[in-house]
């Protein structure tokens, strides 16, 4: 039966799956039952349904039979509904942070330290969620993310930056001189003067900055040499052509060519942590993220006494 057309079509998504309901359920009354509705009241919603299409999906007389109309409008309203289902999961799954891609800068020391842990952990729970690293220096790390290319960043905070990021200090991590064990300031195990590296080839990397504000700047305005890449600084070290400041986090451990000795003055340290920008809101998957860089390192504060806040 032709039923005159509303020419404002406005279908809710309720008569959609009353009309499965009906067709699932055989009839109306179960189908009422089905929606916790009334049979009056789902009755009601088909009639709406069919007079904003024009055309009764139902025969007269007898209600849960589908015209031809019907059965026609049958599998585009489940292929509709199946995709719209997928999307309230979808959307739900992405909502809990289950699903989805996260975006982190960190810089080099603790994507190599603290990360991987983190990270296992947060692959554990979240096994669905696609992981982006990128590992840069302080200001790259904080350029990153004010650019919009990461969602979290890692590290210690430029006083540049400060006004533009939300910054959750994690843990302070101090300055020291990195040299040759066979090195004569290796013997120094109790620490070092800035002034007894006055007269030892410097190698300015990418933290020396942090010695800026210090009476020991002077050792980065003329260095002998100058390297961006840790691990070319490390062979520069290795090989004795010179000595550097690096923070603890930074220094390879288990390097049995290498010392790393406490600066004592001017005694220095750098604060680490998690970077976000300020009045923007972390997306569900960052915020997980840096609810478990908190919970880690807080629990590893409890276990080791070489880690600070």
């Amino acid at each position: 039966m032709q039923l005159p057309i509303k020419t404002n079509m406005n279908i809710k998504l309720q008569q959609l799956r009353h009309f499965l309901f009906v067709v699932e359920e055989g009839g109306f009354r179960s189908a009422a039952a089905k929606a916790n509705r009334s049979q009056a009241t789902l009755s009601s919603s088909i009639k709406a349904l069919e007079r904003q299409l024009g055309k009764s999906l139902f025969e007269s007389g007898n209600n849960a039979v589908l015209t031809t109309f019907g059965k026609q409008c049958l599998p585009k309203i489940q292929q509709f509904m199946d995709i719209y289902q997928r999307l309230e999961s979808e959307l739900h799954t992405a909502a809990l942070g289950k699903s989805g891609k996260i975006r982190i800068a960190s810089v080099p020391s603790l994507a190599t330290k603290l990360l991987p842990n983190v990270l296992a952990e947060y692959s554990k729970r979240y096994p669905q969620v696609e992981i982006s690293l990128l590992d840069d220096n302080s200001e790259g790390v904080c350029s990153r993310l004010l650019a919009g290319d990461v969602d979290v960043a890692l590290g210690n905070l430029s006083a540049s930056m400060k006004d533009e990021v939300q910054f959750y200090p994690l843990l302070t991590d101090p300055i020291g001189v990195v040299c040759s064990v066979h090195h004569p300031l290796a013997r120094h195990n109790s620490g070092i003067l800035w002034q007894q590296l006055s007269c030892e080839p410097f190698i300015y990397n990418g933290t020396c900055h942090l010695l800026d504000t210090t009476p020991a700047y002077v050792l980065n305005l003329n260095p002998k040499y100058e390297v961006g890449n840790i691990t070319s600084l490390f062979s520069l070290v290795r090989n004795e052509l010179g000595v550097t400041t690096l923070p603890k986090l930074a220094f390879p451990e288990y390097d049995d060519k290498l010392v790393w000795l406490p600066l004592i003055d001017p005694p220095l340290q750098r604060q680490i942590g998690i970077f976000s920008v300020k009045g923007r809101s972390l997306s569900p998957q960052a915020e997980i993220f840096t609810d478990l860089c908190i919970n880690y390192v807080e629990n590893l504060k409890k276990t080791q006494t070489g880690w600070k806040d």
